[in-house]
């Protein structure tokens, strides 16, 4: 199959317009999230979103080091992802741990890297709803500027050809822009039918930044502490439901369908070979109708998903402090 790509507006460079998310929500081992990379490569996937705090970038390095060998792909014909967790925020740390994720993932370079989110908030792998660290603060722009420093002089040393930003708001953006020397390439968020966050998305591509897309089917599979009683299924809706079976395709093709309709680049995770190679087609073939795509622009029910309670701090009021939906920054 052949991937669609969609042009890097900073430096003409063309990122892979889907790819094959590796975050296990906690429950699939590095071992066979390792092999579904393997398996979407030579499928023909040539985008890899990792990141460190999923904890298997050490066996994706394995495989993607046997790929090479095997010359079943060259590495600049890839576009592979990274992420800095939250808590190497600090400059010293930010450098060593992208080094340690070079070193792991057995490449010279990334091809984009990360702030995996804003805040410098940690928790555990596979904790509760309500698991809070005592350090957590919020935003603070001045630590977040000293951290994307570090992501410039990565850059500037030829180490990542791209940075950019994660779970951020407008506001945040707006401050990251007016202060960036090396500007964010894309911004990677959760997108799918049921949260759309259209502001967002227009923003970014005004100035210039590539969406990515989280979580573009609804994260059937996402951990029980990102769980709440009323969220709601996209693969559900309706609306979903008759395109797909017009198109005679699953709900989850639609919802690739329409992110490759509005420009996203969706990182949708599978481990099974039958779900990678559906993905992959439902982005390369057989388009929405205009009419299809309005039809399911018109859904969004603003049902986020991925809330980060985890990531409060002490003093917030819930989740929606985190994300800035007054305008404002919350402190």
């Amino acid at each position: 199959m052949q991937t669609p790509y969609i042009t890097i507006p900073q430096t003409k460079a063309k990122i892979p317009a889907i790819g094959l998310g590796t975050f296990g929500s906690d429950h699939v081992e590095p071992d066979a999230i390792a092999k579904a990379v393997r398996m979407a490569v030579e499928m023909g996937y040539r985008h890899i979103d990792c990141a460190s705090v999923y904890g298997n970038e050490k066996q994706i390095g394995e495989v993607l080091s046997q790929l090479f060998a095997d010359g079943v792909v060259k590495r600049e014909d890839l576009w592979i992802t990274g992420k800095l967790w939250n808590d190497k925020h600090d400059p010293i740390d930010a450098r060593a741990s992208f080094e340690q994720s070079l070193k792991d993932l057995q490449l010279d370079y990334l091809d984009l890297y990360l702030i995996h989110w804003p805040f410098p908030n940690y928790h555990p792998p596979k904790c509760s709803i309500d698991s809070r660290s005592p350090n957590a603060i919020p935003y603070d722009h001045d630590r977040y500027m000293a951290t994307w420093r570090v992501l410039e002089s990565l850059v500037d040393e030829g180490l990542t050809r791209h940075i950019g930003s994660s779970n951020m708001t407008i506001p945040k953006m707006e401050l990251l822009l007016r202060d960036a020397r090396i500007k964010p390439a894309c911004n990677e968020m959760e997108l799918h039918p049921h949260f759309q966050q259209p502001d967002l998305v227009a923003f970014c591509k005004e100035n210039g930044i590539v969406p990515i897309g989280y979580s573009p089917l609804g994260s059937p599979g996402r951990p029980e502490r990102d769980r709440t009683h009323d969220d709601s299924v996209d693969m559900e809706d309706p609306v979903i439901v008759k395109i797909a079976k017009d198109h005679s395709v699953h709900p989850a093709t639609i919802c690739l369908k329409w992110a490759a309709a509005n420009g996203h680049v969706p990182i949708p995770f599978s481990t099974k070979e039958r779900n990678i190679r559906s993905n992959m087609e439902a982005v390369s073939t057989d388009p929405l109708s205009s009419e299809e795509k309005q039809a399911i622009d018109g859904i969004d029910r603003n049902c986020r998903l991925i809330k980060g309670h985890v990531f409060l701090w002490e003093g917030a009021n819930d989740w929606h402090d985190l994300w800035d939906e007054d305008g404002t920054i919350t402190k």
